[in-house]
């Protein structure tokens, strides 16, 4: 078990650059692997769960070359998979575990998923479903890891209502339609991230969207492109938030994704007070990046609109954080989907806040928080070996 200790900073500015973003990371690694051709991709995040993701596909066969955050992938077709000699440990990726879930449905060969602890609680019915109605044959631990898949499957298109709005599930669902017959639409009851659909473009395929529907025909080709991986606005968000409550402070976060279904966060903040800016907005390989500039900020407690609940889904322990050095309460509710993430993040914020003399109060589907001042803690503060509890 690894400890860290934080002391009080009486200042914090500059300029840095965050390690790329994890999502487009994962992406660029499955779909450049399934195109024709030589994909090569800058900035990307070395992270355990993105690396996880790398070495399952060098695994069937992929060849991938690495040097830093440049990569290299010898694509070897939609088609070009082979069957890996053991099963596939994902570690702690709920990202690699769903999205290739989608992919490996549809291969000639039987494979299986695993993954450590705390993946292996993590509910997987939400991509075992869709895909079972697609005609894939998944074996499960009562719905979680490890996945026991049945190559040989031919799967058919489906229309899919997704239940809970999951960028996740979406992307799994569209990627087993690369081999589905016929179309396979998604419709989601909220906009969640849209990497996979943009780098389902770069690569040559066609993708349709309408409003909060998309759609792709089965059995077109990828061609491999040129990835630039932008910053993570999720690990972005905790210099925004330490900017925002620190005094004195003045930080510029560059070359950020700004992927509008990303930008909860940056939403949530400015409504809370925060002193943010953005400048030089660009565009990149059908991303959007921007400079995020932020200044320490008098933060007021709200009540988040759950409308902007799943464009910033991943950010939510750090505005937790923000939402206790606010003046008043901060109430966010209709965000169940944390309770099923690398840990219980309602729970388990909420127990390290309390800890931290930060008066809280659980809700089933969210939390309560009262601003306060932090206290000295008495106790160590459990992260359940959860990376952004532990940021936060």
């Amino acid at each position: 078990m690894s400890k860290f200790i934080a002391q009080p900073a009486h200042s914090l500015s500059g300029q840095l650059k965050v390690p790329g973003d994890k999502s487009i990371s994962h992406r660029s690694i499955m779909l450049g692997s399934l195109a024709t051709g030589i994909t090569k991709v800058t900035g990307f995040l070395e992270g355990e769960d993105a690396l996880s993701t790398l070495k399952a596909f060098q695994a069937m066969g992929v060849e991938i070359e690495r040097e830093g955050d440049n990569v290299t992938i010898h694509g070897v077709g939609i088609n070009g998979l082979k069957k890996p000699s053991e099963p596939l440990d994902l570690g702690n990726s709920g990202t690699s575990i769903r999205l290739m879930s989608g992919i490996l449905a549809a291969q000639d060969f039987d494979c299986e998923l695993i993954g450590d602890e705390s993946l292996s609680k993590r509910p997987m019915g939400r991509v075992i479903n869709p895909l079972t109605e697609m005609g894939a044959v998944i074996d499960s631990n009562d719905g979680k890891p490890p996945l026991k898949i049945t190559g040989g499957q031919q799967l058919k298109g489906i229309h899919y209502d997704l239940p809970v709005a999951s960028a996740q599930v979406k992307s799994c669902v569209l990627l087993a339609g690369l081999y589905a017959q016929g179309d396979t639409c998604v419709t989601e009851p909220a906009p969640t991230r849209d990497h996979t659909e943009r780098m389902l473009k770069g690569l040559g395929y066609d993708v349709r969207v309408n409003k909060n529907q998309m759609c792709l025909s089965g059995g077109g080709d990828l061609t491999a492109t040129e990835i630039q991986v932008p910053s993570d606005i999720s690990s972005s968000a905790f210099f925004m938030v330490a900017a925002a409550i620190a005094p004195k402070a003045d930080v510029t976060l560059t070359g950020v994704n700004v992927n509008p279904t990303r930008t909860g966060v940056i939403d949530i903040l400015k409504l809370m007070g925060a002193n943010l800016s953005l400048s030089n907005e660009r565009e990149i390989g059908g991303e959007l990046l921007a400079d995020i500039r932020i200044q320490s900020s008098e933060l007021k407690g709200i009540h988040i609109p759950e409308s902007l609940v799943p464009l910033a889904i991943d950010e939510f322990p750090a505005v937790f954080i923000a939402a206790s050095c606010a003046q008043g309460e901060t109430v966010l509710t209709g965000a169940k989907e944390l309770r099923v993430k690398e840990s219980d993040r309602i729970q388990v914020m909420a127990d390290g806040l309390t800890i931290l003399g930060i008066e809280n109060e659980v809700l089933e589907d969210g939390i309560k928080i009262q601003g306060g001042t932090f206290q000295n803690p008495t106790q160590m503060i459990e992260s359940h070996h959860d990376h952004r509890i532990s940021m936060s």
